[in-house]
């Protein structure tokens, strides 16, 4: 395995688990009440083909720790953009290429973790649909392009599980040769 490829299957499940971790709920939710992880209506951040409101693909490391954007954390396993907890960055020879979108993170036509897969389609008709390789723990995907820019998202046959955009190459090379915990 050459290095590049060892650093960019590292980054890549670095940005898996950064986007899985994160304390989880013991126990449901009392029926009576709103469950205590919900956020208020009007918070959800879009991510689109762009990046973020001050995050553009194609920025490099230097340049949004120079604005303040990106911080080194010791307990995660990459850098984390001020601003956007819930999204975690993958970087490529210094270039941001990906976003990992965490709930309740979306895209502009409404995809979020756990929209149901028709829903998906029906926002993105176009996407291509992606299998995984059978006898793996991977989910399928559908690969929403435009020009050099695409949203992937994975999910289970029933709804999106994951959501990350950016690159097209790279979206697409995440899907071919997998992802997982850091």
């Amino acid at each position: 395995m050459k290095l590049r490829q060892f650093v960019f299957i590292t980054t890549l499940l670095a940005a898996a688990w950064i986007a899985g971790s994160g304390p989880r709920p013991t126990g449901p939710a009392p029926a009576e009440t709103e469950p205590t992880n919900a956020e208020p209506v009007g918070t959800i951040e879009v991510v689109d083909l762009n990046g973020l409101p001050d995050v553009a693909f194609g920025d490099t490391e230097e340049e949004l720790a120079r604005r303040g954007v990106l911080r080194p954390e010791v307990d995660t396993c990459g850098p984390l953009l001020t601003g956007h907890e819930r999204a975690s960055p993958i970087f490529i020879d210094d270039r941001l290429v990906l976003i990992w979108a965490g709930e309740p993170m979306a895209t502009p036509e409404g995809v979020t973790i756990g929209t149901p897969l028709p829903e998906a389609r029906a926002r993105y008709p176009k996407a291509k649909r992606l299998e995984a390789p059978q006898g793996t723990y991977r989910f399928d995907g559908l690969l929403a392009r435009r020009g050099d820019r695409a949203y992937l998202f994975l999910h289970d046959g029933r709804q999106v599980q994951k959501v990350i955009a950016g690159y097209a190459h790279w979206a697409r090379r995440l899907f071919d040769e997998g992802h997982g915990p850091c």
